[in-house]
């Protein structure tokens, strides 16, 4: 299991009955997660003291309910790196915080570089991922479909101070920009891709992770240089174990070099005890980065 245990401004309070209760830095938001099915620990008390409620809707939506008067936004800190978040209208806060153990993998393999590897960040988000690894001393292709996002990627890297120039900012559909880049003969030396379970592009193009996510892991190989650092693949998807990335990526990226492939769960603990699965990551690695 890969435990994200390194935060400070960050932590999971308590679970149960379908939710989580999270400290945000000084805010505490309780919100919903389908998988923790056992009742919480901690009294009620604690849970009707959050700052913020998510609460669903019959139609699959929801809303949130403030008990304290929140800023719009804020910012937490993870190392030397910080974040804005907020709490946006699907629940979430622009922020994965169980991807900072694959921050530090990521950096760790970075930093190990005398170069500046080229990394190719798919379905970049809000761009955690993308801060890391730049900050390490990458640059980064930050690729994501929505135009929100990425303006919300460009905002945290101004707001780590990093040279623009470590930065490339992509509006576009992912598999689309792949097959962009194999034409135009572009090599990076890391890639990573954290894909939705199901989602539409800018031009409405379809993505189903079942269908599309082998073809494109598949595609990305056509992309990797001579001297690769890691390829790393993250799913949010239920039911879709560990050892389903293992199997792609031994099938596709451990066919152009002997590497190394791993896959296991990703959470994090959880103040009143156990731990909170978030879904699986897949990470291979090269054997002349040992």
């Amino acid at each position: 299991m890969y435990l994200a245990d390194q935060w400070t401004d960050f932590e999971v309070l308590d679970t149960g009955n379908g939710e989580k209760l999270e400290r945000w830095g000084r805010y505490v938001l309780a919100r919903p997660d389908p998988q923790t099915i056992w009742p919480p620990a901690l009294p009620e008390r604690h849970w009707q003291a959050a700052d913020a409620h998510y609460l669903r809707s019959g139609s699959g939506g929801g809303h949130w309910e403030y008990a304290t008067r929140l800023p719009e936004e804020w910012t937490i800190g993870y190392r030397e790196w910080r974040f804005y978040v907020r709490p946006t209208g699907f629940k979430h806060t622009g922020l994965f915080p169980e991807q900072a153990v694959n921050w530090d993998w990521m950096s760790g393999l970075i930093a190990a570089r005398t170069d500046t590897p080229r990394v190719l960040n798919l379905f970049g988000y809000t761009g955690g991922a993308t801060v890391a690894c730049a900050a390490a001393g990458a640059h980064v292709t930050h690729v994501d479909a929505a135009k929100g996002m990425v303006q919300w990627a460009k905002r945290n890297a101004e707001l780590n101070a990093l040279p623009q120039e470590r930065f490339r900012f992509i509006v576009e559909d992912a598999n689309a920009f792949v097959q962009r880049e194999i034409r135009r003969q572009r090599a990076y030396d890391a890639i990573l891709m954290d894909p939705p379970s199901y989602g539409r592009g800018p031009g409405g193009e379809v993505w189903k992770l079942e269908n599309e996510l082998y073809p494109l892991v598949e595609a990305c190989t056509r992309l990797l240089s001579e001297r690769p650092v890691f390829f790393l693949i993250n799913s949010y998807t239920t039911g879709l174990q560990p050892a389903v990335l293992a199997n792609i990526l031994e099938r596709t990226v451990g066919q152009r070099f002997s590497g190394f492939a791993d896959a296991q769960e990703v959470a994090l603990p959880v103040r009143a005890g156990g731990v909170l699965p978030c879904g699986a990551s897949g990470r291979y690695r090269w054997e002349q980065m040992q």
